[in-house]
Formats: C-alpha cells, sequence, structure tokens
C-alpha cells in the first residue's frame, strides 16, 4: 500500500520539532532504552573525555616541564631527557584521544542506527521492541561504517586544501608586501569551508538515514542524499545550528559545574549536572528523531511516494538471517 506524504511537504522547523515530540511520547519506552544503553555512555565518554583533556594531562605537561629542569633524571630510567619524557605524555593524551574518537564513533552509529531503524518500523506500521532493535544494530550499522569512511574520504581533500589555502594567507598576510590581502583571503576561505561545513553535516545526516533505509549506502547514498536534501537546505540547516547551539550551551555549562564548580558545593554540583546531562540525553535523542523525519520530509518534498509494504520488507530483511535483495523504497510519483 502506497501512501503519500503531502501533509509533510509543507512541514517546516517548527512542524518538524512537533512531529520529532509526537513520536519520542508516542513510544517513550523503547526511546528510553535506546537512550539508556546507547546514548547514555556516549555522554558519559564525552564528559570523561572533557575532564581529563583539560585538567589532567595540561596539568601533567607542565609539571614534566618543570620535573624535567629541576630534577636529575638517573642513567637507568627509561626517560633519558626531556624529549622521552614528554613524549611518554604526548602519547599517553593521543591514545586518550584515539580512544575517545573510536568508542564514541561506534556509539553514534549504533544510536543513529537504532532510532532510524525504530522510526522506519513506526512509519511502516511494524511492531518494534527493543531486543529487535538491538538485534539488527550488526547488519544496520556496518552500512553505516562503509558510508562513513566514503564521507571521510570526500572531506578530507576539501579540508587539506582548506587548510593549505589559508596557512599561505596567513604567510602572507605576515611577511608579504599587503597584508591585508592575506586577511582577506583567510576571511573568504574560512567562511566558503564553514558553509561547505554546514552543508556537508546535513549531506552525512541525511546520507546515514539513507543508508538505513534505503539500498544505497557508501558513495551511491551520498549521491542521493545530495538531490534529495535540494529545495531543504535552509530549513535542514537552520534546524542543525539551533541544536548545536543548544548542545554547546548545555556542554559547556555541564564542563564549567564538573571541572570549576568546586565552589558551588557538592550537592548543588551534582544537581546541576544531573540536570545538563539529562537535557543532553533528550538533546541527542531528538536530533537522532529529527533526522530520521527530515529524510521523510525530502521525499516529500520531491513528491516520492511512500510504499509501506517496500520499506516493511526493506526493514525485515535486517531481522531475518536469509539474504535476499533489498526493496529500494524510493519511487518517483
Amino acid at each position: 500500500m502506497e501512501v503519500e506524504l503531502e501533509e509533510m511537504k509543507s512541514i517546516g522547523v517548527i512542524g518538524v520539532y512537533r512531529e520529532a515530540y509526537k513520536i519520542i511520547l508516542s513510544r517513550r519506552r523503547i526511546f528510553t532504552q535506546i537512550t539508556l544503553s546507547l546514548i547514555l555512555p556516549l555522554s558519559f565518554i564525552s564528559l570523561a573525555h572533557t575532564q581529563l583533556s583539560k585538567n589532567l594531562f595540561p596539568k601533567i605537561t607542565d609539571d614534566n616541564k618543570k620535573d624535567v629542569a629541576e630534577t636529575q633524571i638517573p642513567a637507568t630510567s627509561p626517560y633519558t631527557n626531556m624529549f622521552d619524557l614528554l613524549s611518554s605524555t604526548f602519547t599517553s593524551y593521543w591514545l586518550l584521544q584515539t580512544a575517545y574518537t573510536i568508542f564514541s564513533f561506534i556509539l553514534s552509529l549504533l544510536s543513529t542506527s537504532a532510532i532510524v531503524y525504530t522510526i522506519a518500523c513506526i512509519y511502516s506500521g511494524q511492531e518494534v521492541t527493543f531486543r529487535m532493535v538491538m538485534s539488527v544494530l550488526p547488519k544496520v550499522w556496518k552500512r553505516l561504517i562503509i558510508t562513513s569512511w566514503s564521507i571521510f574520504q570526500a572531506l578530507t581533500p576539501n579540508y587539506l586544501v582548506a587548510v593549505i589555502v589559508i596557512a599561505l594567507a596567513a604567510v602572507l598576510s605576515a611577511f608579504g608586501p599587503n597584508t591585508n590581502a592575506g586577511f582577506v583571503i583567510s576571511l573568504v576561505v574560512g567562511v566558503l569551508y564553514s558553509m561547505g561545513f554546514l552543508y556537508m553535516s546535513i549531506v552525512w545526516q541525511l546520507t546515514s538515514t539513507i543508508s538505513v533505509l534505503e539500498d544505497s549506502y557508501g558513495f551511491q547514498a551520498m549521491k542521493r542524499s545530495n538531490q534529495l536534501i535540494r529545495g531543504k537546505v535552509g530549513m535542514s540547516i537552520l534546524i542543525l545550528l539551533m541544536l548545536g547551539l543548544i548542545y554547546y550551551m548545555l556542554q559547556k555549562a555541564l564542563e564549567k559545574v564538573v571541572v570549576d564548580g568546586e565552589s558551588l558545593g557538592m550537592v548543588n554540583r551534582v544537581a546541576f549536572a544531573t540536570a545538563c546531562l539529562l537535557l543532553l540525553l533528550l538533546l541527542s535523542l531528538i536530533q537522532r528523531v529529527i533526522q530520521t523525519i527530515i529524510y521523510f520530509v525530502c521525499k516529500s518534498h520531491h513528491h516520492e511516494k511512500f510504499d509501506k509494504l517496500a520499506l516493511s520488507d526493506h526493514l525485515q530483511v535486517y531481522a531475518e538471517e536469509l539474504h535476499v535483495p533489498l526493496k529500494a523504497i524510493q519511487s518517483s510519483a
């Protein structure tokens, strides 16, 4: 049975938030389970990483410099000079960064996969349980890994070009005959890169959803996402900026209380940190739900029909061990 999503074609920013609220409220139990099992650990990892990076390692580095300057290092020590000692600290620091990146990346993909799959089941009229969602994650997130790697390959050359141009412009500004020219070049490149980064961020989010809900993934999903987002770029960027600003404010407030809030007292710090953490969890959940809703809004905008049966069959492939071709759920009106 095909259902046209004409009612979603004209949905704006407020409408997307309203739809996200309705979906979360209607399936409170399963979204709570997903949040506690996948998004909560991600928040804890992020908080621990922030505290270690801002407090522990900078202090260790400073202490190392003082100790090396004031202390004779024994010849039997594995650290025979300042370089070795500082290298050990930097190695530990980058091991922390690497571990944080890997674990946060995995949890982010798992939570995104779980929420996209859940919402797709809701829209297709399928019954969905937490156990079912967790059982299909190993199959779903593999497609997201390939897609994320493809996006990384596409972004890296652009990033390197922007860095090189800005570095050359900085050198020109500092040592060239016309310092204003270097500044203007840096400003223009910076603005263009920021605009490109925002656009690629919404494409990345839509590509992740497509990788779960359609037969395309990797570079094919990127191409499909670039086509589907047309006409809804402004709305998507506005939602991204709004959520990003709120997330940044909550994250900074939480960091301020946890890292520098000794004067508030333990009870007040715990209460405030708990409130901020709960809001961050809710915001992360809403962001992933909205990411999926935007996909259906874009389909409606391009007058594509929503085939519940095709989507249901596509989702069923994840839940079964049978190796059958996936059906594409998109079709032109």
